[in-house]
């Protein structure tokens, strides 16, 4: 499969694995596919009527444009300016109205096994007393809200809510602290709380309520907290402040009138961690969001909204649960399933019960599920009927060969396309991307910019990398869902985004250009290491590790050397089903596991130690903190641990380097 290239680009990264095997759509899926080869020329040849046409075709104008794009002040864009509209009534009234309202848009799982279902005409009922609950609240157009809940259905209803009124929403995840949520509350100076007593993970109710109690006896803005209740466990109560959700939705008038606001309004602020440790509040506004939210959500999952039932397993706290969940599908008119809690609750097979349950056709997950799936083994997916799945995506970070592969082969039956979507918070909606109907696909690749976008990979001083070589990935034209700004902070937006390279947009990707042109995510240049001269990616020695039949999972650091500079030091995570065998060789895996990478890359690569672990440090997310291992391999105690999943971990993985 992989072979050593020894030629790295000037100034660029090292471009070290080769993936040979290629998957083209079959005759019977291109044949059926939403669209063909020619939309890409169709965009090239004029990019902006290109996006004015999706503008137009997907969404609903209570007033329409004049003007596509307008760039001038750089490297704020507007798109779309002087139309009007409103995303709830693109995401459900126009739907009802079109004799859709019985069509199911939810089907909510609850990780104990309860179950909803909402039609849109359901979906508009609540989200109209939602909205006339929050006007009663005080809310306008233009004010913020926040929301702290789980993923329940009242979560896509509060978002489609605040949109309705005009009124930027900022969702924080619910795993975060509140200290984490006092700091976002205050940043976007939101008037009101949308939360809930609690929700259920890993079999039990986990208390939400309290961390909003606590977060707003530090003082700030909030003037009411909306509960939801949905665990039923005793929560603090504060007279004239809190209000029951179920109370002020069963007050409020069903029918609401939603707010046409200009495409530029703000829709929503979503805080990412910056590198400074406070949090950069990421803009997004109205028409040209929703527009590419809408494009990709039709194309790269090659959407039939009579007909499929998708899933996409994100939280809304990420980017991904906004553009992929409450608002691509809804404006589309899809069918989706919403989950409550973990893969592996009440067993590892609860993924795979709910799409036999449902019959799921599309599959949107992280590459941390499906190596967890992996580390799990096929026996969980084989009990259970998947025929129903027609395409598979994965978001969130680089996904490497083998695990691409595992997917499409235990999950997909070795016939389902893999998209593997590259994008972030602050591009809005996917950039990079297979399309299923068109594109021969390549294990771990994101492979061309879809139409409309165009993107680069540069080296050091700013120039093209010839195919084959690695750089930097910069976005080089506008596009509609691009983030208008860091909230109250314009030079930060600037200095963070737009000041390495002129004129185009850096947000600190790696990425290399195979022979043929396509590319590869390389993860972020915070994470690429130098050993002996070579710039060497740890995504691709994660890569190399992780297509050994034992492993499961990997993460790769460069720790200090005073021979070579850096050093790879990798932990590996071994799959379930061969963890007996290992233990049976005993170290001889480490030896083997070097020599492998060794020649799946190159010498260069061999890491100089490798510790077997059960779990890797994760964030609530599935991020892997290569932060905190690399404080490990170096032989320092382990940073902040705060954000982690499972802040034992750490504990686990000092005492296996210590034995």
């Amino acid at each position: 499969m992989s072979q050593h290239d020894t030629a790295a680009s000037e100034g660029g990264l090292e471009n070290l694995l080769h993936e040979g095997r290629s998957f083209p759509p079959s005759a019977e899926f291109a044949g059926q596919a939403n669209t063909g080869p020619e939309i890409y020329e169709r965009a090239a040849a004029d990019r902006e009527g290109f996006w004015a046409e999706q503008a137009r075709e997907l969404l609903t104008w209570s007033t329409d444009f004049s003007e596509v794009l307008d760039f001038s002040g750089a490297p704020v864009a507007r798109w779309f300016a002087d139309g009007r509209l409103n995303a709830a009534y693109n995401a459900v009234d126009r739907h009802v109205e079109a004799g859709l309202g019985d069509r199911v848009a939810i089907h909510f799982e609850g990780e104990p096994g309860d179950t909803r279902t909402l039609t849109y005409a359901d979906l508009k009922d609540q989200v109209s007393r939602a909205a006339n609950a929050l006007a009663e609240l005080g809310v306008r157009t233009g004010d913020r809200v926040a929301i702290y809940l789980p993923m329940i259905p009242e979560a896509v209803v509060a978002m489609l809510a605040c949109a309705r009124l005009g009124a930027p929403h900022s969702v924080v995840f619910g795993g975060f602290s509140a200290e984490a949520l006092h700091s976002r509350i205050v940043d976007a100076d939101a008037r009101v709380v949308i939360t809930a007593d609690g929700g259920y993970r890993r079999g039990k109710p986990s208390a939400l309520k309290p961390a909003v109690d606590e977060a707003l006896a530090k003082g700030g803005p909030v003037e009411h907290v909306l509960v939801v209740e949905r665990t039923g466990q005793e929560v603090p109560w504060t007279e004239g402040r809190d209000v029951r959700w179920a109370d002020a939705l069963a007050a409020a008038a069903p029918e609401h009138e939603p707010v046409p606001v200009e495409a530029e309004h703000p829709l929503f602020i979503l805080y990412t961690s910056g590198t400074t440790g406070q949090p950069k509040g990421i803009l997004h506004t109205t028409g040209g969001y929703l527009a590419q939210c809408a494009f990709t959500h039709k194309y790269v999952f090659d959407l039939k909204a009579e007909s499929d039932v998708y899933w996409c397993t994100a939280d809304i706290g990420w980017v991904t649960g906004h553009s992929y969940v409450t608002y691509g599908p809804l404006i589309n008119g899809a069918t989706q399933v919403i989950y409550e809690g973990t893969p592996d609750t009440p067993d590892k097979d609860r993924w795979w019960e709910i799409v036999e349950k449902y019959k799921v056709s599309i599959l949107y997950t992280a590459p941390t599920a499906i190596r967890t799936c992996m580390k799990w083994g096929a026996e969980f997916p084989e009990r259970h009927d998947l025929s129903s799945l027609r395409v598979l995506g994965s978001v969130g970070e680089p996904i490497n060969p083998e695990a691409w592969m595992w997917y499409r082969q235990t999950i997909g039956a070795g016939r389902t396309p893999v998209v593997d979507t590259w994008w972030q918070t602050e591009t809005g909606a996917i950039m990079i991307s297979p399309l299923p109907g068109i594109t021969a696909a390549k294990p771990g690749s994101a492979q061309t910019p879809l139409p409309g976008i165009s993107a680069e990979v540069l080296d050091e001083r700013g120039q093209p990398v010839p195919d084959g070589g690695g750089g930097y990935l910069v976005l080089t034209e506008p596009w509609p869902a691009m983030l208008r700004g860091i909230w109250g902070d314009p030079e930060r937006f600037h200095d963070t985004y737009w000041s390495r390279f002129e004129g185009m947009y850096f947000a600190g990707d790696g990425a290399k250009k195979d022979d043929d042109g396509d590319i590869w995510l390389l993860g972020r240049v915070d994470d690429v290491m130098n050993v002996s001269g070579h710039r060497l990616s740890t995504t691709e020695i994660e890569s190399a590790l992780v297509s050994h039949p034992v492993v499961a999972e990997a993460a790769v650091v460069g720790a200090k050397d005073d021979t070579t500079g850096q050093a790879v030091v990798a932990f590996v995570i071994l799959r379930a089903d061969e963890q007996q065998r290992v233990a049976e060789i005993g170290e001889d895996i480490v030896a083997e596991l070097r020599a492998h990478v060794a020649k799946e890359i190159g010498p260069i690569a061999k890491p100089r130690s490798i510790l077997v672990v059960a779990e890797l440090p994760k964030t609530r997310s599935g991020k892997i903190m290569r932060r905190l291992l690399r404080d490990i391999a170096e032989g320092r105690e382990a940073g902040d641990v705060t954000t982690l999943a499972d802040s034992t971990v750490m504990d686990k993985i000092s005492r296996g380097m210590q034995r």
